[in-house]
């Protein structure tokens, strides 16, 4: 709709907004006439203002009461209008502090932006582990832990690593360690879990002998590792903070607000459905989840190889400070997709080659 505001216009609801979003008082005529940069008269700013209500950018909640920005307006404010925030140097040392220990793992990560975003922007929060969908091993590596004891080390998609003691009836050898990872990687490595027959696995139990008897509890013990956290998870932190805002005075609307933050499958669906490119900024009644209808949801995917593992968003009032919200939210992912390198040890790592894509007939 650029085309047809003109410049004068633009001016003004920038102005309306950024000064609303500040005071949370409807901006009158004469007010916006003191501003600096705004050379237009009372009466001027009245006619244009008037025209950018009937237009639905603006809203006038009473008669002789200045005006508030309408969703409309919001939209074409973080369209067109808003200018980037630049985090500041305390802001980027708690960011590059929460990130500096590159082997921590991914979702006890995503749990501590979450409670950063909170700290950072004054809303409430909410970070989501995407739902887990491996379904196979990329490699094994078994550990001698003592005569009937070894460590499973399964290496994931993403380099993510689950480990399982595994106990067997019989005195172990690492030679026969040795042999039962060699086939484990032949026959296992990269088939899908439902794709593993009965037959399959009592040949491989034939073939191994005596070792043959730990595939039975190793496959469990994949099926549990593949398993965990499997439902994704989300976490929301600084509700406390939607109090200080005059929006959520009513029971009714903060009620309705808490309620969307319970949804815990609404907002894992939310996050599958969104864009992996940008930050997405649902205002109002755009938000697929009807109760955030007087809300505004920030939120920006987490991607990982190209899996979405994911997303770090925020939830207030649609009157918000949309440039330091999105700029910090993107930011902070960005970070996370930049740092998330786990440290492995290289006998560890997937052999080259062996990708996600390939599978085992």
């Amino acid at each position: 709709m650029s085309e047809i505001l003109s410049e004068r216009k633009k001016n003004i609801l920038k102005a309306v907004i950024e000064e609303y979003i500040s005071s949370g008082e409807p901006i009158g005529s004469k007010f916006l006439a003191s501003l600096d940069g705004i050379s237009l008269s009372p009466a001027t700013l009245r006619n244009e203002m008037s025209e950018l209500t009937e237009m639905g950018y603006l809203i006038q909640p009473h008669t002789s009461a200045g005006r508030i920005p309408s969703e409309q307006g919001y939209r074409f404010y973080v369209d067109s209008l808003m200018q980037s925030y630049d985090l500041t140097t305390s802001e980027m040392n708690k960011l590059n502090e929460m990130l500096r220990d590159k082997e921590e793992q991914l979702d006890k990560i995503i749990d501590s932006a979450g409670r950063l975003m909170a700290s950072l922007t004054n809303y409430p929060a909410i970070s989501v582990k995407a739902v887990n969908k491996v379904n196979k091993v990329l490699k094994f590596s078994l550990l001698y832990a003592d005569d009937f004891h070894f460590l499973l080390i399964m290496i994931l998609p993403q380099n993510e690593v689950k480990t399982k003691t595994v106990r067997s009836s019989f005195p172990l050898t690492e030679e026969g360690l040795l042999a039962l990872q060699n086939a484990l990687n032949k026959y296992l490595v990269n088939v899908r879990l439902e794709a593993l027959t009965l037959a399959q696995m009592m040949e491989l139990e034939n073939m191994l002998g005596i070792y043959g008897s730990l595939i039975t509890p190793i496959v469990k013990c994949v099926y549990e590792a593949l398993g965990e956290d499997s439902n994704g998870n989300v976490r929301v932190d600084g509700v406390d903070r939607l109090l200080g805002y005059p929006e959520y005075s009513s029971v009714d609307k903060l009620r309705s607000v808490l309620s969307t933050l319970e949804q815990k499958d609404s907002l894992l669906e939310l996050v599958e459905n969104t864009d992996e490119n940008g930050v997405s900024v649902f205002i109002g009644s755009e938000n697929t989840v009807k109760t955030m209808g007087d809300s505004t949801l920030i939120l920006k995917t987490i991607s990982i190889d190209g899996k979405k593992v994911g997303a770090i968003g925020v939830i207030g009032p649609c009157r918000m400070d949309y440039s330091k919200v999105i700029s910090t939210v993107d930011q902070l992912v960005q970070s996370i997709t930049e740092h998330m390198h786990p440290t492995l040890p290289t006998n560890l790592l997937p052999e080259k080659g062996m990708t996600e894509g390939e599978e085992n007939d």
